[in-house]
């Protein structure tokens, strides 16, 4: 009995040293996954046209720091936004939805400045009910900074841990306040945080979305003097050198990474979240006149030069270099962090995992909205519709609708008085050359793709 009794006590033993072994060999996975999670770095360009990079074959603009970015990322040269405007642009890739979903389609409800603040109180308080990838990463023990553009309330409203940005509209808070500093007076904020991200052992998200090369454009004197020239107007020379001092706080930002050998451990993407809002100077189209002094196929419109933009990813030893004929799309960014972070995102999403190539070869089209900018209509997304377009292979097609509360401000492109436009564009990548008259069979499948992918209500009133 008594070595009965032996043996049972041994075989007791030996099975909760076998558990506390498990155990902690699932605890030190647990801890070694957690020490292998990514950092994630986002950088956000604020007005800058597509083409405007060196990387992207621009003659004139520089941009070194981004040209080495891109060398070691996975490049998509066809990348688009959800909406040609800063706020719905940065809202859809915050949620990775669209804008007639989340609810944010311009940057303001209408009314003057002084009701602003009032009437977006419930818009910010609806779109706040929608996961994001932000809120995504704090829940699951990322530390969060917020700095640059940020429409949505305060750095906490947007689920950030840690950030710049109040969002007191009796502050001046409106699209940033504050977070507007970084970059144009330096990094301080995000230095400060990543140190202590360090010291506490957390991997951590920084949102960067300085205010450049957006307006004012008040570059150093040492780029403005590099592209003035006689023949340029002074209004391009400007924003050529805001898109080089944007392209030289990149490179500080990526420094601040390196320095502390944190860029192995670090997925860092980057997007624009519109084009560039060009003079009506450096426009060759006679329709491009807005507001006197603004060309009509940039920033706002759902032509090239609003809505697309590089896309990049890069993470050293998961990330194989290279330039992606793919379509890339900013709903993809949730999806695609979501991944990367072994986070499991909402099965909602319409976006892909821009790593998953598979995913990405089986996509066949892309398609996005246009919205008049100031009066958002909430409840009715819709309302200020102006455009749905949609891009399959190398056709492009726009269709033009007339939201019926769009006559409280100015339209956009009241210029644009055609049905639909149809465009080739590896033919024709600036849309120069309308072709819905030769192909009347191509719009017409993609008139049924679009309106499958968002009908919309026949009453709005398509031209």
């Amino acid at each position: 009995m008594i070595t009965l009794i032996r043996k049972q006590n041994i075989m007791t033993t030996r099975w909760k040293n076998f558990i506390a072994v498990c155990c902690l060999a699932l605890a030190l996975t647990h801890v070694s996954l957690a020490a292998e999670r990514p950092n994630i770095v986002f950088i956000l360009s604020d007005d800058q046209a597509w083409t405007d990079y060196g990387f992207m074959g621009h003659p004139e603009i520089k941009t070194p720091h981004l040209d080495k970015l891109a060398d070691r990322s996975v490049v998509f040269g066809r990348g688009y936004v959800a909406a040609p405007l800063c706020r719905p642009s940065l809202a859809s890739m915050a949620t990775g939805i669209y804008p007639f979903e989340h609810g944010i389609t311009g940057n303001d409800v209408g009314g003057g400045r002084n009701q602003r603040a009032k009437l977006d109180v419930p818009v910010r308080a609806a779109f706040h009910q929608h996961p994001s990838f932000i809120k995504m990463l704090t829940a699951n023990g990322y530390l969060t900074h917020q700095s640059g553009k940020w429409w949505e309330g305060s750095f906490k409203d947007g689920g950030f841990t840690h950030g710049m940005t109040h969002g007191d509209p009796k502050r001046g808070g409106r699209h940033g306040d504050v977070g507007l500093k970084i970059g144009r007076d330096g990094f301080k904020p995000i230095i400060d945080f990543v140190d202590m991200a360090v010291e506490k052992k957390k991997p951590f998200l920084l949102w960067y979305a300085p205010f450049l090369p957006h307006t004012p454009h008040n570059p150093p004197q040492r780029f403005l003097k590099k592209y003035s020239k006689p023949a340029r107007g002074i209004d391009v020379a400007r924003y050529y050198a805001m898109c080089e001092w944007f392209d030289e706080t990149c490179g500080e930002l990526l420094e601040i990474l390196e320095k502390r050998g944190l860029a192995d451990n670090t997925l860092v993407l980057y997007i624009c979240d519109n084009g560039w809002a060009a003079p009506s100077s450096n426009a060759d189209d006679p329709h491009q006149k807005l507001w006197g002094s603004y060309a009509q196929r940039s920033k706002s419109s759902p032509y090239e030069n609003g809505i697309r933009t590089p896309i990049m990813v890069s993470w050293p030893g998961k990330v194989k270099p290279e330039r992606s004929p793919d379509f890339a799309h900013a709903i993809d960014l949730f999806p695609t962090i979501a991944a990367a972070a072994g986070i499991e995102a909402p099965e909602s999403l319409p976006g892909i995992d821009l790593l998953d190539e598979s995913a990405r070869k089986d996509r066949k089209a892309v398609f996005g909205v246009c919205n008049a900018t100031h009066n958002m209509t909430p409840g009715n997304p819709d309302g200020t519709l102006q455009y749905l377009w949609g891009i399959e292979g190398d056709w492009k097609l726009l269709l033009r609708y007339h939201g019926k509360d769009t006559t409280q401000y100015h339209k956009l492109h009241v210029w644009d008085t055609a049905p639909v436009r149809l465009y080739n564009l590896k033919d024709d990548p600036h849309e120069k050359n309308e072709l819905s008259a030769e192909h009347p069979e191509i719009v017409q499948r993609m008139t049924k793709a679009i309106q499958a992918w968002h009908p919309v209500n026949e009453d709005l009133g398509k031209d």
